[in-house]
Parts: C-alpha cells; sequence; structure tokens
C-alpha cells in the first residue's frame, strides 16, 4: 500500500464498484474533494493564486469541506459563505482546518438562502478585492479533477458503450465525465449522458413543480448556473424526495452501498436506464455517504415505498413534469430561458484575483 500525501487524497478518491450485469456505481466519500483540489492546484501553478492568498466561495456543505481540505494542503486561507443547512460535523471540521465560515441567518426558503449567500460574496469582494473568488458554479477548472475517473472507468470497463447518470449539480461531475469519456469513445459508440434533477430546480426547468417534502440539495438549484453545459445531457430524470429515499434504502440493502439522496436518486435513473438500453453498460455516481441521511431517510426506511413499485412519468416537455419522477429525452436541447445567467447573475461579476499582475483570467 502505498501512502496519500494528504488527507484530501484518501477523501476525495472514487471506488467503482459492480452491483450487478451492466451496472457499475463510482463511489466517492466526499466527490467535490476531487474537484476542489484540482482547481486550486490549478490556480496555483498558474500563478493566478499564491502562498497565503484567500479563497471565497458560497456552499451549503459539501464544497466548503473540500475546499477547505485544499486550502489546508496547499498553505492558503479559506472563506466559506455557508448556507443555512451546513451542520454541527462541517462547522466543526471548517473551524479546526483554520477555515472562516460566514454563515447565512436561518431560512426555510433554500432560493433566499442561495441569493443571500451571492449577494455576501458580492459584499467580500467589495471589500477585499484581493480575495480570490473560486465561482464553483461557473467556472469550468471545477472539472479537472474528473478527468482522472473518466480514466479509471474507461480503465477498468473497457471501450464498451456506456451511458453515464448522475447529478448535475453545478455542472461540474457528470458533464466532466462525460466529456472526458466521450473523448475516447470507440467510433459509433458515443457515451450517454443522464442528468439527474430535483423538482423546484432551474437548471433543466422544473421550477415550477415543487417538492412538499424538499429540494435535494447538491443536484438542482434555484438560481441559474454557467457551467452546466446543457447540450451534453441525452436524458434528463426528476426525482421527488420521495423516490430518492426508496431507492436509496434499495441502494444500501441489496448492495450494502451507504450514500446520499442524490445517490438514490442516480440509481434509480440508473436501473432504468439499463432496462432500456441492454446494450450499454450504466455507471452512475454517489457522490457521499449517507450519514447526513440517518434520521430523514435511512432510520425511517420501514415507511417508504419499494423501488420496484416506481416508474418515471414520460414527458415531452417540461410543462408535463410531475411528481414523483419523470422523465425526459433532453436530446442536446439549450438551456431553458430561466437556466440562462443573466447580467445581474454570479456568473457575471468580474473574476477577482488575488495576483493582478501580468495574470490573465481562466475559462468561464
Amino acid at each position: 500500500m502505498n501512502p496519500v500525501g494528504h488527507v484530501a487524497d484518501a477523501v476525495g478518491r472514487p471506488d467503482l464498484i459492480h452491483l450487478g450485469e451492466r451496472l457499475h456505481c463510482v463511489r466517492f466519500e466526499t466527490m467535490k474533494v476531487l474537484s476542489a483540489d484540482a482547481a486550486v492546484r490549478h490556480l496555483l501553478d498558474t500563478g493566478r493564486v499564491g502562498p497565503g492568498d484567500t479563497l471565497l466561495d458560497s456552499s451549503s456543505g459539501i464544497y466548503a469541506l473540500a475546499l477547505a481540505l485544499a486550502c489546508h494542503r496547499y498553505g492558503l486561507g479559506c472563506h466559506i459563505v455557508g448556507s443555512t443547512t451546513v451542520d454541527a460535523a462541517v462547522r466543526a471540521q471548517l473551524e479546526l482546518l483554520g477555515a472562516t465560515l460566514d454563515p447565512m441567518p436561518p431560512s426555510e426558503d433554500l432560493k433566499l438562502d442561495q441569493c443571500r449567500r451571492v449577494a455576501r460574496v458580492h459584499e467580500l469582494l467589495a471589500a477585499r478585492p484581493r480575495l480570490h473568488w473560486m465561482r464553483q458554479y461557473h467556472d469550468e477548472i471545477h472539472q479537472l479533477g474528473y478527468r482522472p475517473v473518466a480514466e479509471m472507468v474507461r480503465d477498468a470497463l473497457g471501450p464498451v458503450p456506456l451511458t453515464v447518470v448522475g447529478g448535475v449539480g453545478s455542472g461540474a461531475s457528470t458533464g466532466a465525465l462525460a466529456r472526458y469519456l466521450r473523448a475516447t469513445d470507440p467510433p459509433g459508440r458515443r457515451t450517454r449522458l443522464a442528468g439527474v434533477q430535483p423538482f423546484g430546480s432551474v437548471t433543466f426547468g422544473s421550477e415550477h413543480v415543487a417538492d412538499p417534502d424538499i429540494i435535494i440539495a447538491g443536484i438542482g438549484s434555484s438560481i441559474p448556473f454557467g457551467n452546466v453545459d446543457h447540450a451534453a445531457y441525452d436524458v434528463v430524470h426528476w426525482t421527488g424526495f420521495g423516490a430518492a429515499c426508496s431507492s436509496a434504502v434499495a441502494l444500501l440493502r441489496r448492495h450494502a452501498v451507504f450514500a446520499g439522496l442524490s445517490a438514490g436518486a442516480a440509481h434509480l435513473a440508473a436501473c432504468w436506464e439499463r432496462e432500456l438500453d441492454p446494450g450499454r453498460t450504466v455507471v452512475f455516481v454517489a457522490p457521499d455517504t449517507g450519514h447526513r441521511y440517518v434520521g430523514a431517510v435511512f432510520a425511517r426506511h420501514a415507511e417508504v415505498a419499494p423501488m420496484e413499485q416506481l416508474a418515471p412519468h414520460p414527458v415531452t416537455g417540461t410543462a408535463e413534469l410531475a411528481l414523483p419522477w419523470s422523465r425526459m429525452e433532453w436530446a442536446g436541447a439549450p438551456a431553458p430561458p430561466a437556466a440562462v445567467p443573466g447580467r445581474d447573475a454570479e456568473a457575471q461579476a468580474p473574476a477577482r484575483r488575488s495576483r493582478p499582475a501580468g495574470v490573465h483570467p481562466g475559462r468561464r
């Protein structure tokens, strides 16, 4: 066994788990550690930030910890504008890792919480222009960390036709995996990409459908994101809280994989996609463990509907979306109008840099 240089290497390292015929799970302890580490290393390598500088971003928890680990590794300051959903475990780790947590006031409205965080980021940048804003929702450097994951999948499975399934989120994970896999696709065997969304997210046009239980954090958004490549997606699944719970419970019961709600939603969609196309191997992403969901999901496993009873509502347009689960052939369509960042959106703000002299902004 070879030792790792920092705990981030261990926490961010994925495992490819075979779950049955033509079904595999890319399982992470904390997926965004891989993304944040590669992004920060790129900023250092290109001179956009230097030792001692401070990195800033907004987070609901997982990215906050990922960025704090990267800053700890490379000797950088870390300032997190935290969602009201940041839990005690993450708070304690951020404090001990030397990060500054700037928490938002309690709110039941996730859109209000997200908008408050963006406004606070702008306030900080105006007061401290040498902060470097990571812009996890808009800067494509967050895709860099997924190249080795795509290489791992291709090396393990060979040149078989693939379907990748996972939460869309900021667009960095599943979008990047598909892009890197497609670069090595054999002729005539293009990797398909199925994105998973919660109801209530603007990213793929479900903002008009409210989930009465909860929006699944991390795979959707109430504000437009700038680095989602909508044209890369072949299929979109929208899953409600109840459907994701059923699948997360089934994933643990059948395969002993203890993962979060977004993994449950991806597992549900992956099983469906596998049955639709017997000629493809399906790989879905489990971005984190299930510890945050013990009380809300796993302790109530007797209450959830069996996954076998669920089937998606087929739709041809987002106006037809309906709980608890809908599926649509997206077929590379462009972003819905509400998902395109406007001039006042986070993506349109000027990039702030810690190293102003002779440094050029990265790609958007």
